[in-house]
C-alpha cells in the first residue's frame, strides 16, 4: 500500500535528481546563477519552500502503476518540474506577482534581467535532465520521443501564455470557449504531458499511453478551473497566495462566465470595475458579488468537478492501474481539486 511517506519519498527522490542536474553544471564563476535556480525551486536550504511537486509526482505514479518501482523515471520527473518552474519564473515577471510560495518572487530579489536568465536556465536544465534517461538504459528512440513530447508541450505553454497576455492587454475580453483553448495550452498540456511521459517510459502500448494522457488532460483542466475559483474565493493560508485575481483584473473563468450571463446592468458594472487599474477593496468585493449573482462561482465549481470526474473515468480506462495506485492518484486529485 502506497503511503503518504511513500509519496514524500518520491518527491524527495525527484528533488535529489533535480539537484544532481543543477550541481553537474554549477561552477565558481556562475555560482550566483545556480543559487537563483535553487532559490526559486525552494532547494536552497531549510528555509526553502518547494511546493507540492504535483506534476512530477503524477508522472512517477503513472510510471509506477505500470512498471513498479518509480526510480528509473526520475529524470523525466525532474525535467517536468524544471520545465514547469521556468514558466513560473517568467509568469511572475509578466504578471508582476511579488510572491511565490510565501516568499519573495525571484525577480523581486535579483531583478528582472537576472530572473529572465534564470528562467531560461531552468528550461535548458530540464532538457539536460531528459538526457540522463539514456544512462538508465532507455533507448535513444524513446528518449527522442519524450523530447518531442516535451518540446510540443513547451510550445503549447508559450502559445497559451500569449493568448492570456493578449486578452489582458487588449481589454477586449475572451469568450468562455477561448478561455478553454487558452488553459488547454497553458495548463492542461503540461499536466497531460507529465502523466503521458510516465506512461511512455513504462510501456510501448499506445492505447495505454493515450488513456493516461486523457487522464492528465482532464485533470489539468480541472486543476486550472479550480485555481480560478481559489484565485477569487480561496483562503491565503491554504492556497499559499492571496486571492487577488479580481484586483489584478485577470480574465479567469468566473469573470468570463459572468460577462456572458450576468444581467445587462451587472455586466456593465463588472466591465467598469474590471477595467480599473487599481480597484479598491470595496470595488473588488462588489465585483465578487456580481460574479456570485450571475452563478459564476457555482458554474466554475461544477466545471472543476466535471473535469475531475472525467479524469477518474480516463484513469479507469487505462486498464492497467492497480487499486493502490489508483487510490493514490485519486487522493492527489481530490486534494488538488478543492473547489
Amino acid at each position: 500500500m502506497l503511503t503518504h511517506a511513500d509519496l514524500q519519498a518520491m518527491i524527495a527522490d525527484t528533488e535529489a535528481e533535480i539537484l544532481q542536474v543543477v550541481d553537474a553544471v554549477d561552477g565558481p564563476a556562475t555560482r550566483g546563477l545556480y543559487d537563483m535556480v535553487r532559490y526559486h525551486l525552494g532547494l536552497d536550504g531549510p528555509t526553502g519552500l518547494s511546493g507540492k511537486r504535483l506534476r512530477p509526482l503524477l508522472g512517477l505514479l503513472a510510471y509506477a502503476s505500470i512498471a513498479g518501482d518509480h526510480r528509473r523515471a526520475l529524470p523525466g520527473a525532474a525535467a517536468v518540474e524544471l520545465g514547469h518552474n521556468f514558466s513560473l519564473v517568467h509568469d511572475d515577471i509578466e504578471d508582476r506577482d511579488v510572491e511565490r510560495r510565501h516568499r519573495a518572487a525571484l525577480w523581486t530579489v535579483y531583478g528582472v534581467g537576472q530572473a529572465i536568465n534564470a528562467g531560461d536556465t531552468l528550461f535548458v536544465l530540464s532538457r539536460l535532465a531528459l538526457h540522463r534517461l539514456t544512462d538508465l538504459g532507455f533507448s535513444d528512440r524513446k528518449v527522442l520521443r519524450l523530447m518531442r513530447l516535451y518540446d510540443d508541450t513547451c510550445l503549447a505553454l508559450c502559445e497559451g501564455q500569449y493568448l492570456d497576455i493578449r486578452a489582458s492587454d487588449s481589454g477586449t475580453g475572451m469568450s468562455v470557449d477561448g478561455y478553454y483553448d487558452m488553459i488547454g495550452r497553458k495548463t492542461a498540456a503540461l499536466i497531460a504531458a507529465s502523466v503521458e511521459a510516465g506512461a511512455l517510459l513504462a510501456t510501448d502500448d499506445q492505447a495505454v499511453v493515450d488513456a493516461y494522457r486523457a487522464f492528465g488532460w482532464a485533470l489539468g483542466l480541472a486543476f486550472q478551473v479550480n485555481d480560478d475559483v481559489l484565485g477569487i474565493w480561496g483562503q491565503e493560508q491554504v492556497t499559499g497566495k492571496e486571492p487577488s485575481d479580481l484586483a489584478k483584473r485577470k480574465q479567469t473563468l468566473p469573470v468570463l462566465y459572468a460577462l456572458e450571463h450576468a444581467s445587462p446592468e451587472d455586466r456593465e458594472r463588472l466591465l467598469e470595475l474590471h477595467g480599473r487599474p487599481e480597484p479598491t477593496a470595496d470595488e473588488v468585493a462588489e465585483a465578487r458579488s456580481i460574479l456570485e449573482r450571475s452563478g459564476a462561482r457555482d458554474y466554475a465549481r461544477a466545471e472543476a468537478r466535471r473535469f475531475r470526474d472525467e479524469a477518474l473515468a480516463a484513469l479507469d480506462a487505462t486498464g492497467v492501474v492497480g487499486a493502490d495506485a489508483r487510490e493514490r492518484l485519486r487522493d492527489l486529485m481530490v486534494s488538488a481539486i478543492s473547489a
